[in-house]
């Protein structure tokens, strides 16, 4: 296998080159200016119609010249352990380059076949590929997302920045709230992104298990968090929240999606 195929294109997102760019154009056209000391972002990766402004907002906070390498870290939804990808992912605009050098420093195993299906990844490149067109990946799915897992994610993350001297910008790919009422969704989900936006990830934890809130990528979200103190960050920024409401019009049984800087 040469590169990784789309696999929710026309799904997710469109598959048509040319749709997919207005749609994606249009998106950043409403976002604000770029953050420098942006250092990891959490974006959603729902179908482009309930979540795609919010992704762009998250992805809007890092300077379109950025040519480095995204480190981009998202759940499994299907079980599988935790694996790295090695190799180039295609979008329908063209294809992205992966970090072959900084994958290896990872050293975290590569298993191409895992991700075949996963979308968590997937949705987050065709917005690197538009904005960032020199950018380069370094793709994780995250399997176990117990604190000590994601610690030792956020450490070979930190390691392999020591080894390459890269670039890097981390994206947390996640959705919150799993199809509650919106009200609820709302309360649950802006009560643990207080703790994301102060950094303290034993926190975040803690009001997950308190609210049995239903975050998919809890665990990616607390390695990048790991990972960005470790190279200085001081703060988080929530940027936008929204649900899929906003888009479908269904108050009672929605998923939340939050963009928020990590600097």
């Amino acid at each position: 296998m040469m590169s990784r195929p789309c696999a929710v294109a026309g799904m997710f997102y469109p598959k048509d080159p040319a749709r997919l760019g207005h749609l994606l154009g249009g998106f950043f056209n409403g976002t604000g200016p770029a953050k420098n000391a942006t250092k990891g972002i959490v974006c959603p990766h729902a179908g482009y119609v309930y979540s795609g402004q919010i992704a762009a907002q998250a992805f809007s906070t890092i300077s379109p010249d950025f040519s480095g390498t995204f480190v981009v870290i998202g759940p499994s939804h299907n079980g599988y352990l935790t694996c790295a990808s090695a190799i180039s992912w295609d979008t329908p605009l063209g294809p992205v380059e992966t970090d072959e050098e900084f994958v290896t420093e990872l050293d975290i195993p590569v298993d191409e076949m895992a991700q075949i299906t996963e979308h968590s990844i997937e949705v987050q490149l065709p917005f690197i590929r538009y904005r960032f067109p020199k950018a380069k990946i370094a793709p994780v799915m995250m399997g176990e997302q117990d604190p000590a897992h994601a610690m030792a994610v956020a450490g070979k993350i930190v390691a392999a920045h020591r080894m390459t001297k890269r670039d890097i910008r981390i994206v947390a790919s996640s959705d919150f709230s799993h199809y509650v009422p919106e009200a609820v969704a709302r309360d649950g989900d802006l009560y643990a992104i207080q703790a994301v936006e102060n950094l303290d990830v034993p926190e975040f934890y803690r009001r997950i298990r308190e609210k049995r809130l239903t975050v998919c990528g809890y665990g990616p979200i607390s390695a990048m968090i790991t990972a960005c103190l470790h190279m200085g960050a001081e703060k988080g920024e929530l940027i936008r929240y929204g649900t899929s409401g906003d888009a479908s019009g269904d108050r009672d049984a929605v998923v939340g999606y939050a963009a928020i800087a990590v600097m």
